[in-house]
C-alpha cells in the first residue's frame, strides 16, 4: 500500500525526547497527593521490615507502589486482590514443591512450567494485578526451593512472602483511608476539559486577532503529551465498562482535536474574514461540549452555522470531530447512570475472551519462559545464586503494557541505569558508608521512592521506567537487614539484573517480534475486520448466546483499539530508515481511529435493533433493509482492511454503501401505517453510522491510491 508523503515532520531524537520528558514529568491534578501516599506507604513498610527483620522487605515496598491507585475504592480493591492472589500462589507453590522437590528432573520441568504459566497469566488474566502478583511470587519463590536446606526452612521462607504482603496491604490501606476524606475530582474529565479549553482559547485568539503564542504553546505541549495519561486513568478506573468505553472514545476525539489545533499553529494559520465569522461559533461549540462533560452530561448535538472557506480545510475537519464527540455518548441521560451500582455484582471471569484462541498470548508466554529458563539454568550451572535476581528481572520486566519491543528495551535500560546504577550503586559508594541507623537510611529511601513514584505516575509511555528503577534500587539495598558497605552483594544483584535484561532483549524481544509501525498497522486492520464481524452479528438465533458473543467480541475490539494507540506511542521511540513511513502511517491511523471508535459505539447500539430487544422493535420491511445495509457495510470494512494489507488492487471498486434502501423502507412503512415507535431514533442512528463509514471509506481509499 502506498501513501502520500507525510505532512508530519520527523523530529530529531534528542530535542524531541527532552521535550517529551519535560511534559511527562509536569504535575497534573492529584499527582502530588498520589505520590505522597505511595512514598508514605513504602517508607512505613521499609521501616517495619528493617526494624523487625522481615524477609523480602523489598517486595513489601514494591507492593505498596503497585497497589496504590487514584481512588480509595480502587486501592482497597487492589489490596484485597493482592492478599487473595499471594495466598493462592503461595499455597500452589508449596503443593507443587511437595510432589517434585525430591526428583531433580521433575523439579526442573515444574520450574519451567511455572515460568510459562506466569507469563501466560501476565498476558491473559483479566485482573492485571492478580497476574502481576502471581508472577512476583514465582520469581521470588523459585530460587528459594533450589537451596540445599531443610524443606521446613523453604516452607517458612515461602510463607514469609505472605507475611510481608499482609504488612504491605495493611499499611497501604491505612494510608489510603487517612487520605480518603479529601474529595478527589475525576482526573479523566479534568484532563479532557483542559484540552478542550486549550483548543477553545486558541480559536478565540484567532477570531479576535490576538497573539496566539501563549495558546499555541499550550496546544503544542498537549499535542506532545497526547491522551495516554487519560487512558491510564481509564484503565485503572473502577467505573462501568460502558462509561469507560464512551469516555475512551471521547478522549481519542479530543486528542484528534488538539492535533488539528497544533497543525493550525505549525502552519501559521491566518484566518480569512469568513473564517473569523465562523471561529466564534466553533469556540462556543467546544465550550458547550466541555461544560456538558464536566457536568457529567452526555454532550448534546451542537449546531454549527455556516460553511468553512476553501482555504481552511483543517477547520472543516475540526467540525467533523466536534460532530463525532457529540455522538460518542449513545445515551441521552446523565453519565452518572453508567457509574457502577453497589448492588450490581460484576461477572467473575479469570481470562480474557480470546485467551486460548489467540496465538499471540501463547507466543508471549513461550518467549518469556525461554528467557527466564535460560537465566535459571545459567545461575544454577555456574553455582552463582547471587545472580538469581535475573529470574525476578525477567518476570517483572514483562509487566509493561507498552506496545513495542524497542520501546520496552529503552524503558528497561533507562530504569536499570536510574535505579540500579545511579541510585543503587551510587548510594552504596557515596552515601551508605556514612549511615549507621534506619533513620539515616530513611532519609535516602524517601527521595529515591519519590523519584520512582513520580515517574510511575506518568503516562504509560514512561511509567514503566519508575517501576524498573524502584525494583533495581530495592533489590540492591533492601535484601539485607544491615548496611553492608561491601560492593560484592550489590555487584552480584546488579549482574543478575543485567543478565535478566539481556535475556529479555535477546529472547523476548526478538522472537516473533516486529517493528511498532508494522504491529500498529496490523492491529488497526484487525480492528476493522473485528468490527465487520460485529456488524454481521447476531449469527445465532438464541438471544442469550448472541448477547454473550457480541459482548466478548466488543471487549476484543476495545482491547484492539487500546493496542493500536499504545503502538502509535511506541512508534515515536523507533528510529531508522522506516521512521518517516511509520510516522506517516501513524498520522493516518490516529486520524481514522476516533472515527472507527465512534462507529463501534453506534454499532453496539444498533445491535439491539437486530436482536429486537424491548424498546427496539422495527417494522419487518425496515428490519430487512437494515440487515442488507449491515452486510454491505461489513463488506466495506473487510475491503478497507484488505486495502491496508495490500490484498486489493489500488483503484479497484469497493462495495457500494448508502442508506437509500433503509430510507425507502422507512417511507414504505410509514405509508402503510405500520407501528412507527422507535423508528425515528433508528433512522437518526443509522444516518450517523452512514456518515461515519462513508467518510472513513473515502479517507482510507484516498490514502491507499
Amino acid at each position: 500500500m502506498a501513501f502520500p508523503q507525510s505532512v508530519e515532520r520527523a523530529q530529531r531524537p534528542l530535542p524531541w525526547f527532552w521535550k517529551f520528558l519535560q511534559e511527562e514529568l509536569t504535575p497534573y491534578p492529584g499527582r502530588i497527593e498520589t505520590v505522597a501516599r505511595m512514598v508514605i506507604a513504602a517508607t512505613l513498610v521499609m521501616i517495619i521490615g528493617m526494624t523487625y527483620r522481615l524477609s523480602f522487605t523489598f517486595l513489601g515496598a514494591l507492593f505498596t507502589l503497585l497497589i496504590s491507585r487514584e481512588t480509595t475504592r480502587s486501592t482497597l480493591e487492589s489490596a484485597r486482590t493482592m492478599v487473595l492472589t499471594i495466598a493462592l500462589g503461595t499455597l500452589c507453590l508449596i503443593i507443587i514443591a511437595w510432589f517434585v522437590i525430591s526428583v531433580p528432573l521433575l523439579h526442573f520441568l515444574s520450574t519451567v512450567a511455572l515460568f510459562f504459566v506466569a507469563f501466560f497469566a501476565l498476558r491473559t488474566f483479566v485482573n492485571y494485578i492478580s497476574a502481576t502478583l502471581f508472577a512476583i511470587v514465582v520469581a521470588v519463590a523459585v530460587p528459594l526451593w533450589d537451596r540445599h536446606v531443610p524443606a521446613e526452612t523453604n516452607v517458612e521462607d515461602t510463607l514469609r512472602i505472605m507475611l510481608i504482603t499482609l504488612v504491605a496491604v495493611v499499611i497501604t490501606a491505612a494510608v489510603e483511608l487517612l487520605f480518603s476524606h479529601r474529595k478527589r475530582e475525576d482526573p479523566v474529565l479534568q484532563l479532557i476539559g483542559e484540552r478542550l479549553d486549550a483548543v477553545r482559547s486558541l480559536l478565540v485568539s484567532y477570531a479576535e486577532g490576538d497573539a496566539v503564542d501563549p495558546a499555541g504553546k499550550r496546544i503544542a505541549r498537549l499535542a506532545l503529551l497526547g491522551t495516554s495519561l487519560v487512558r491510564r486513568f481509564l484503565r485503572r478506573s473502577d467505573q462501568s465498562l460502558r462509561y469507560r468505553t464512551e469516555m475512551d472514545t471521547v478522549a481519542s476525539l479530543v486528542g484528534r482535536l488538539v492535533d488539528i489545533a497544533a497543525e493550525l499553529v505549525r502552519l501559521g494559520f491566518e484566518p480569512s474574514d469568513a473564517d473569523r465569522e465562523e471561529l466564534p461559533s466553533l469556540a462556543a461549540s467546544i465550550g458547550a461540549i466541555r461544560n456538558d462533560l464536566m457536568g457529567r452530561r452526555c454532550p448534546a448535538p451542537v449546531p454549527i452555522a455556516g460553511e468553512v472557506s476553501q482555504g481552511s480545510p483543517l477547520l472543516q475537519e475540526m467540525r467533523n470531530v466536534l460532530a463525532l464527540i457529540s455522538k460518542a455518548c449513545t445515551g441521552t441521560q446523565s453519565m452518572d447512570q453508567y457509574l457502577p451500582r453497589p448492588e450490581a455484582a460484576p461477572r467473575l471471569r479469570l481470562f480474557v475472551p480470546d485467551a486460548f484462541v489467540n496465538p499471540v498470548h501463547f507466543q508471549f508466554a513461550v518467549r518469556g519462559c525461554i528467557a527466564a529458563s535460560a537465566c535459571y539454568m545459567i545461575y544454577n550451572a555456574l553455582a552463582y545464586p547471587g545472580i538469581s535476581t535475573s529470574v525476578t528481572t525477567c518476570l517483572l520486566t514483562a509487566l509493561s503494557t507498552v506496545g513495542a519491543s524497542r520501546q520496552k528495551q529503552i524503558l528497561r535500560l533507562a530504569g536499570f541505569l536510574l535505579g540500579g546504577v545511579v541510585l543503587g550503586l551510587g548510594s552504596q559508594i557515596f552515601i551508605l558508608p556514612h549511615l549507621s541507623s534506619i533513620g539515616g537510611f530513611t532519609l535516602l529511601f524517601i527521595p529515591v521512592t519519590a523519584i520512582s513514584s513520580w515517574i510511575m505516575t506518568s503516562s504509560p509511555r514512561l511509567s514503566y521506567v519508575g517501576l524498573q528503577a524502584a525494583l533495581a534500587f530495592y533489590l540492591i539495598n533492601l535484601m539485607e537487614f544491615s548496611f553492608d558497605t561491601s560492593l560484592y552483594p550489590a555487584r552480584d544483584r546488579l549482574i543478575g539484573i543485567m543478565l535478566g535484561f539481556f535475556a529479555m532483549w535477546l529472547v523476548f524481544d526478538q522472537f516473533w517480534a516486529a517493528p511498532a509501525g508494522v504491529e500498529m498497522k496490523a492491529a488497526f486492520t484487525s480492528g476493522l475486520r473485528l468490527l465487520a464481524q460485529l456488524t454481521r452479528e447476531p449469527v445465532s438465533a438464541d438471544p442469550r448466546e448472541a448477547i454473550g458473543r457480541s459482548y466478548a467480541l466488543g471487549e476484543t475490539i476495545n482491547a484492539r483499539f487500546n493496542q493500536v494507540r499504545s503502538l502509535a506511542d511506541a512508534v515515536l521511540f523507533e528510529f531508522g530508515p522506516t521512521r518517516r513511513r511509520d510516522l506517516t502511517m501513524r498520522q493516518y491511523i490516529r486520524r481514522w481511529q476516533p472515527q472507527l471508535r465512534s462507529l463501534f459505539l453506534m454499532r453496539i447500539t444498533s445491535f439491539k435493533f437486530r436482536l429486537r430487544l424491548p424498546g427496539h422493535e422495527l417494522p419487518e420491511i425496515v428490519r430487512a433493509a437494515q440487515q442488507t445495509y449491515d452486510e454491505r457495510t461489513a463488506t466495506v470494512l473487510d475491503e478497507l482492511a484488505d486495502r491496508l494489507d495490500g490484498k486489493s488492487t489500488p483503484g479497484s471498486e469497493m462495495a457500494a454503501i448508502g442508506i437509500g434502501a433503509i430510507e425507502q423502507a422507512e417511507e414504505s412503512s410509514r405509508a402503510v401505517g405500520e407501528q412507527q415507535e422507535h423508528l425515528d431514533a433508528f433512522m437518526n442512528l443509522f444516518r450517523h453510522i452512514d456518515e461515519v463509514i462513508t467518510s472513513l471509506a473515502e479517507q482510507i481509499t484516498a490514502a491507499s491510491v
